[in-house]
């Protein structure tokens, strides 16, 4: 970027993203996030994988946010310049506020994310949108939200093979802007240097201990019969219950994640390190919702196999998957409930469902998967967009307000990174979103794992536990794959 297109862009905008473009023949993603870590504690990377293992155009590295905030329940805490600051302010409000203030331009020369909030909204965060829970109601050594503002990236476009590297600058009617643009191309420069340092990895990973669960099978079981006479009492169509795994780890976790990404190539590829307070590994195949251009969109996911072991047996499952009365119902009550949710937000007339019931295919399962999209309402923005889907019903069950009341009292401790949200949101008001959902999240010596399973009215709880140990597969396999555990640690 030349000043003189700084300069006109800081007659118009607030924030500016400066960049560079290197080659990167000789760099990859995971290398890369390696160097930058080095100096930094704080720091993500995002991938995907779009259709059949086709790696999407972008990844993205971020580094050093010029803050980051967390809450608790109602208790909000800033962290900016070494300094915290705490706050007695709704989550959602706070990010609303904060990317409001923020006015960004898109470029069509740089990639859809130029910088912004990355990061993590726990599922308890509920209790700051519905009276389902009371906020703070559940201890829990990990903060309900883990986000940073970050101004520094690392974009890779896999498909010119280059590297975009990006800064954003502030600026406002005193700025110097000569001098903010030497210091943006400065910054940019020891981004370089650090992409062109040496690095020294050991690429050791270990659980330590015995595997545990909050909820063990039969537990479970007993769970699902109960829910099922909530089913036929009227009370709820579907429910959502999941369970829990656990265990000491050792080493480095960025092996679990270079494990997952091999063997469960998916839309949403994450590694979240927040300094020693927490770290989020995931490859969830499932978005929450997105907002692009006032678009907004949801892709429910319902309805699950095991892969078969050759082709046929494949195909032979995908049929049996899509012509499943249950797993039918199942997924037209939350493509329904997908629409709901939309319809919160967006204009009247303007939400369809663009996509029914396909069948898209991961290493270890099959779903059924539909989208949804609509427009965004005159005077709704993307934080309303968030509001409005948060929890997924895939994640909750329906009705979705009685669904997750009724979880709180089955499952013994809070969800926390599982089932609330992951991703990023821009600094031009757009947002994407996951659910975090085949994912894993870790302290300073443990690390969980979770996943759920739809109860419905003809449930059977072997088979509904079964699923669960599906879903749970790959995450075993990738910290087996990163060194951790025997084949049968999981079972």
């Amino acid at each position: 970027m030349k000043f003189t297109d700084f300069e006109k862009l800081a007659f118009q905008y607030n924030l500016i993203p400066v960049y560079e473009v290197i080659t990167a023949d000789l760099l990859t993603p995971v290398l890369a996030y390696l160097k930058i870590r080095e100096r930094d504690s704080h720091c993500f990377l995002l991938e995907s994988v779009e259709g059949k293992e086709v790696l999407g155009r972008y990844s993205f590295i971020g580094k050093d946010p010029k803050k980051f905030f967390f809450n608790y329940g109602k208790c909000l805490t800033v962290s900016e310049n070494g300094q915290e600051t705490v706050l007695k302010e709704n989550l959602f409000d706070y990010i609303r506020r904060e990317i409001n203030l923020r006015r960004s331009p898109v470029l069509d020369e740089l990639p859809f994310f130029t910088g912004g909030l990355v990061g993590y909204i726990g599922y308890e965060n509920i209790s700051l949108i519905e009276n389902v829970i009371a906020p703070g109601e559940y201890e829990c050594e990990n903060p309900d939200s883990i986000l940073g503002f970050y101004e520094t990236l690392v974009a890779f476009d896999h498909y010119k093979n280059q590297i975009i590297l990006i800064t954003n600058v502030s600026v406002d009617g005193n700025t110097n802007l000569e001098s903010a643009y030497k210091q943006a191309k400065e910054k940019l420069s020891e981004l370089r240097q650090e992409l062109a340092s040496t690095v020294n990895y050991r690429s050791d990973f270990s659980l330590t201990g015995k595997v545990e669960s909050n909820i063990d099978a039969d537990e479970f079981n007993e769970l699902v019969l109960e829910s099922k006479k909530r089913i036929a009492e009227g009370d709820i169509f579907q429910i959502v219950l999941s369970r829990r795994f656990s265990s000491g780890y050792e080493g480095d976790l960025l092996n679990v994640y270079r494990a997952l990404r091999i063997l469960n190539p998916s839309p949403y590829m994450y590694f979240l390190e927040f300094g020693d307070r927490l770290t989020v590994i995931g490859t969830s195949p499932e978005n929450l919702v997105k907002v692009k251009n006032y678009v907004v969109e949801t892709m429910p996911i319902a309805g699950t196999r095991k892969r078969g072991k050759t082709p046929e047996e494949d195909r032979e499952l995908e049929s049996e998957l899509v012509n499943d009365p249950k797993e039918r119902a199942e997924h037209v009550m939350l493509l329904d409930l997908g629409r709901n949710d939309l319809g919160r937000v967006c204009r009247y007339n303007s939400i369809n469902a663009v996509q029914q019931m396909s069948v898209q295919r991961y290493s270890h399962v099959m779903h059924m998967v539909s989208r949804v999209e609509g427009r965004l309402d005159d005077g709704k923005d993307c934080v309303d967009a968030l509001q409005a889907c948060f929890p997924a019903g895939t994640v909750t069950g329906a009705p979705k307000i009685k669904a997750m009341q009724l979880i709180k009292g089955y499952e013994k401790q809070s969800r926390n990174v599982y089932a609330g949200a992951i991703g990023h949101i821009d600094f031009s008001g757009n947002l994407d979103m996951c659910i975090a959902i085949r994912t894993l999240f870790a302290g300073k010596n443990r690390i969980h794992w979770q996943a759920g399973a739809g109860i419905v009215a003809d449930s059977i709880p072997e088979l509904e536990e079964m699923e669960i140990r599906n879903k749970s597969e790959v995450l075993c396999s990738a910290l087996q794959y990163a060194g951790g555990i025997d084949e049968d640690t999981c079972s």
